[in-house]
């Protein structure tokens, strides 16, 4: 018992930096109280005391702001920072390493007695204010950005932000540049990314916003060479375009740039043809 609260508090220094010392995380860390309420409530529950588990997670849930119903299932070092509003559902199952954040929920999507709670992999980490519905499968060292809705698994390794949930970042697709180098070794001192978000993860609405715009000029230029063959064949139809009028240039500029990134990106990835192979 007291070998796990050591693990506990020492899982804080890990990944709160405003911890100062055993005692005050000790006494001061309502989400940590939570967790050791709950040991005891799920105990219970495995013993079949089913009344008893609940009353004592409903003591539990007034002293600390965090309800978790006796019958999830957590594994070693889980932290909830901050804790008030957490949810966590009766079904939900917990790896290690786990880590969230103030207004976070697991809940359920179904009336069945059955499994409807999610399941979080060993590391992951879900930002603040994050809901995580049905039983779903959130892979190892998955991050959940802040106030995200999650209602599809999500890969291992994988960052997840918007509502709904989409995949900003994979394990597949990591990028290889200073930044994201930066901010892996920063990841593997401290262990996970701090609400699971941070200001250079890239927004996948506006990369499928960029992608369009690249669409819509490849189009643009289709377009004009069409002008230019039916202008040869004696037709005057140019004429009838009406020309992009945008006063901000600033925008004009950084959108180009935006587009000649991504078509580099895109030259890169793509595999080089070997001497034998033909258009």
């Amino acid at each position: 018992m007291f070998k796990r609260v050591r693990e506990d508090i020492q899982s804080v220094f890990a990944r709160d930096p405003a911890a100062r010392n055993a005692f005050e995380v000790l006494t001061t860390y309502p989400g940590l109280h939570a967790i050791w309420w709950h040991r005891f409530s799920h105990k219970l529950w495995t013993w079949r005391w089913y009344w008893l588990a609940r009353f004592v997670s409903t003591i539990s849930r007034w002293l600390t702001g965090v309800e978790i119903h006796p019958g999830a299932k957590i594994g070693r070092r889980f932290f909830i920072d901050h804790g008030m509003g957490v949810v966590i559902g009766e079904t939900a199952e917990i790896g290690d390493d786990v880590t969230i954040y103030h207004g976070v929920t697991l809940g359920g999507t179904s009336w069945n007695q059955g499994k409807r709670h999610p399941t979080l992999k060993n590391g992951v980490v879900i930002g603040a204010g994050a809901k995580v519905l049905g039983p779903l499968v959130i892979g190892e060292n998955a991050r959940i950005g802040s106030n995200a809705v999650v209602v599809k698994d999500v890969p291992a390794e994988a960052t997840v932000v918007g509502i709904p949930a989409r995949v900003a970042r994979s394990a597949a697709t990591a990028e290889t540049s200073e930044v994201t180098k930066r901010r892996q070794e920063i990841a593997k001192q401290y262990g996970f990314d701090a609400y699971a978000i941070s200001a250079d993860n890239p927004d996948p609405v506006a990369t499928a916003i960029g992608r369009m715009l690249d669409h819509v000029h490849l189009l643009d230029q289709k377009v004009s060479d069409l002008c230019c063959a039916v202008n040869q064949l004696g037709g005057n139809v140019c004429e009838e375009i009406p020309d992009v009028d945008l006063d901000d240039m600033d925008f004009l500029k950084a959108e180009q740039e935006a587009a000649e990134r991504r078509q580099k990106e895109q030259q890169k990835e793509q595999p080089k043809k070997s001497p034998t192979e033909t258009d």
